[in-house]
């Protein structure tokens, strides 16, 4: 073997070291998957694992929290997270995947199609149970996102038909909701950062 095929051969076996999936790191293929169990209406958990992990976060969305939360519950968490159950425990779906595959937390990121290809995180923002949520560098349908969540808000849909006492309880993802809520004489963060005094 010459010099020059024995480099080329070892670039060839560093890069495919890189490739390895990881923390940080990018996924290749879509995955298709058994849904076992759904933990919320943003987060499933999934048979075989990827890469060793069974829990997945939906990208670029973000569903109310539930009673099981560290954080309480939230208005609509119980709902979103029904409608999850509903569509997609026992289901066979396909993963995709953006740019970076686990969060901090150590659960896969991404996206869910369903078996007659339609896209569930969008479809969660089409209805109203999750806000758009996009984190860099895992942006790659943030606009698709935004387009269903102004049809739903529009219409009224889901967390969008929320009373506005309902709303202030949401995480505030940057949507206008959310953030906490001021009560009669108290002093409460406002969502530019600001403190108002009622």
């Amino acid at each position: 073997m010459t010099g020059r095929a024995s480099l080329i051969l070892l670039v060839l076996a560093l890069l495919a070291g890189c490739a390895a999936v990881g923390p940080g790191s990018t996924a290749g293929d879509p995955r298709e998957v058994m849904v076992t169990r759904v933990v919320d209406g943003d987060t499933i958990e999934v048979r075989p694992p990827v890469e060793g992990v069974e829990y997945v976060r939906l990208i670029g969305i973000d569903t109310p929290e539930t009673a099981g939360s560290s954080r309480g519950a939230q208005p609509y968490g119980e709902e979103a997270s029904e409608y999850a159950e509903k569509r997609l425990e026992d289901l066979r779906v396909t993963l995709r995947f953006d740019v970076e595959i686990e969060d901090r937390y150590g659960r896969v990121l991404a996206y869910v199609f369903m078996p007659d290809g339609s896209f569930f995180n969008e479809e969660l923002l089409q209805e109203g149970y999750a806000q758009v949520a996009t984190f860099p560098p895992n942006t790659r349908h943030r606009e698709r996102f935004e387009e269903a969540q102004r049809e739903a808000r529009r219409s009224g849909l889901g967390i969008w038909g929320l009373p506005e006492d309902q709303l202030c309880r949401l995480t505030d993802r940057g949507n206008g909701v959310g953030g906490g809520c001021a009560e009669q004489g108290a002093v409460a963060a406002s969502p530019n950062g600001w403190e108002n005094q009622e």
